[in-house]
């Protein structure tokens, strides 16, 4: 049986920020393993796709060699079995994304009783940033440096101001 300790961090990260990249760090400390999986939700209008975003994220997790980058398709659950995780890392910058996640953690343990969420808060400086925000404020022409990694800024950028 193997005893490793693998996390699985799952987001649309459509970017990355420096706060998906603290949760990350913190779960690198916690878990033997984390597999940060993007999930392919066709509902959402994302401004990268799926396979960008995988290849952002292997770019600016390249500094933690316990961190691997996938993305997953379908119930979150099904992803917890597929990839051997024994917990669910979820970020919570505020009091507001409390209640949201922790009734999906709710319904994630219905679903597989051994599903089990672990809520990480990334610093203070990260707690109001969203990625729906630094889309916002590219989209605008305002500065997004000290929110995002470098390569993700300029790609977000090139990709919004693009005609």
């Amino acid at each position: 049986m193997n005893s490793e300790r693998i996390a699985l961090y799952p987001g649309s990260f459509d970017p990355v920020t420096n706060g998906h990249l603290d949760v990350i760090e913190r779960a690198a400390r916690l878990f033997d393993r984390v597999i940060v999986a993007v999930g392919q939700n066709e509902a959402k209008q994302s401004v990268f796709t799926v396979e960008e975003r995988v290849a952002h994220l292997r770019e600016v997790c390249r500094g933690f060699p316990t961190v691997t980058v996938a993305s997953f398709r379908g119930l979150l659950t099904s992803a917890v079995t597929e990839f051997g995780a024994v917990a669910v890392v979820r970020g919570l910058r505020a009091v507001s994304d409390f209640e949201y996640e922790f009734q999906m953690a709710l319904m994630n343990r219905e679903l597989s009783p051994h599903c089990e969420t672990i809520f990480l808060m990334p610093r203070a400086e990260f707690s109001f940033v969203s990625s729906t925000m630094i889309r916002e404020i590219a989209r605008l022409g305002g500065d997004i440096s000290p929110f995002v990694p470098a390569p993700v800024a300029r790609a977000l950028i090139q990709r919004l101001r693009t005609p």
